[in-house]
């Protein structure tokens, strides 16, 4: 046993020397190790790969691309994914960075962007400025996903009573990246990242649609119910119908009822001459259920940007495009929920519910929504390939 111990102690002294010395090396040689948060250091051009970027790299998002993915939803095998923050952002990644570390995720990194933003800087040349466009450059497209309020400031007015700012560096960050790709209203002379790649992919999931809007230089209503609705009461909003609430109402009436679903499905209805009628070859009559969940949606629109798809009574936006590049696609809703893909009926909608009922079910007994969902998929990542 002591001279298994000692062996033991011997191969770990060795080891360390090992690493030492390929420290040693890389100092002599004036290199610094690699920093592991920040990828696009020494990354080079995703040759033989298909690179994504991803703003708000957390453990719930990395968990739905890995379900996306699972559904056989991404037409090809040689995905690469960074995941991209600002190093001032307040939530915590190391959960999502154990999961891609215990899972063997290897094709997903992540890469911390440092730099002084701040309102007076997100819509022109900043701190950031030179190693977004690195980040750009050495990427086949974006994906902005879901989260919560952004900084009213950042549109131009104050914030309502109903807006909920809980980490005001991640929109700084996704603000800016939006008008270095798109440029804005903000600053019409400024030159956009995709005047020189216009073909480039960039989508943005619920609040992500809000972050292109706002970044090109649109506005927000601060709260659906109230602003559009006239609604004053929980019960007011209960009483609109299904099809006009954009998340679920009735968690907040029945805190203790188990198994309410805590968003929302419901049609949208599909512009005729949008790309989500275009392109995924559907018609203008389809009206795909969604998984809805937010409170907040856009107002007046931002540079470039125009509307394809609305809810069925036309009051709310549920996704827009740009008018000049073709592969840029907001949506109000969640297509990438994991939940979506599980029929095992666990979800009600209210408490008189007798019956429960699974998403995917929904989705499958309300043609075309599943196709809906396969297609959008189908097409950003086809773009993304290209």
């Amino acid at each position: 046993m002591i001279k298994g111990k000692k062996l033991l102690m011997a191969g770990l002294a060795v080891l360390a020397l090992l690493t030492l010395g390929v420290l040693v090396a890389r100092l002599v040689e004036g290199q610094e190790a690699p920093d592991p948060a920040r990828f696009f250091d020494t990354a080079r051009p995703p040759q033989g790969k298909v690179r994504l970027v991803i703003f708000y790299p957390s453990l719930g998002s990395l968990r739905d691309l890995v379900a996306v993915r699972g559904q056989g939803f991404i037409p090809y095998e040689n995905l690469e994914v960074v995941g991209v923050r600002h190093e001032r952002e307040r939530t915590d990644y190391a959960a999502a960075e154990k999961y891609v570390l215990n899972n063997n995720l290897d094709w997903i990194h992540f890469h911390t962007i440092r730099g002084d933003i701040g309102l007076d800087t997100l819509y022109k040349s900043n701190a950031v400025s030179a190693e977004l466009e690195r980040i750009f450059d050495l990427s086949d497209g974006v994906l902005f996903f879901g989260g919560p309020d952004i900084v009213p400031a950042a549109y131009g007015e104050e914030m309502g009573l109903l807006t909920v700012v809980t980490d005001p560096y991640r929109h700084y960050i996704e603000l800016t990246a939006v008008f270095h790709l798109l440029g804005g209203a903000q600053d019409p002379k400024f030159e956009a990242y995709l005047e020189a790649r216009p073909d480039f992919p960039v989508m943005g999931i619920c609040l992500g649609m809000q972050t292109l809007n706002v970044g090109t230089g649109g506005t927000m209503v601060q709260d659906i119910p109230t602003e559009i609705y006239g609604a004053r009461t929980v019960e007011d909003v209960i009483r609109l119908g299904r099809d006009a609430w954009h998340t679920n109402p009735n968690p907040k009436m029945a805190p203790l009822e188990r198994g309410l679903l805590p968003y929302n499905m419901h049609p949208i209805r599909l512009a005729a001459e949008g790309k989500l009628v275009k392109a995924l070859g559907l018609q203008p009559e389809d009206k795909p259920y969604i998984m809805s969940a937010h409170h907040q949606a856009e107002e007046k629109l931002g540079q470039g940007m125009r509307i394809i798809a609305t809810s069925l009574d036309g009051k709310v936006t549920e996704a827009i495009e740009h008018e000049k590049y073709p592969n840029v696609l907001g949506v109000q809703f969640h297509p990438e929920f994991s939940i979506l893909w599980d029929a095992t009926p666990k979800y009600k909608l209210a408490p008189g519910d007798k019956t429960a009922f699974g998403c995917r079910t929904v989705l499958e007994d309300n043609p075309p929504s599943f196709e809906f969902h396969r297609k959008l998929w189908g097409w950003f990542f086809a773009a993304l390939k290209k």
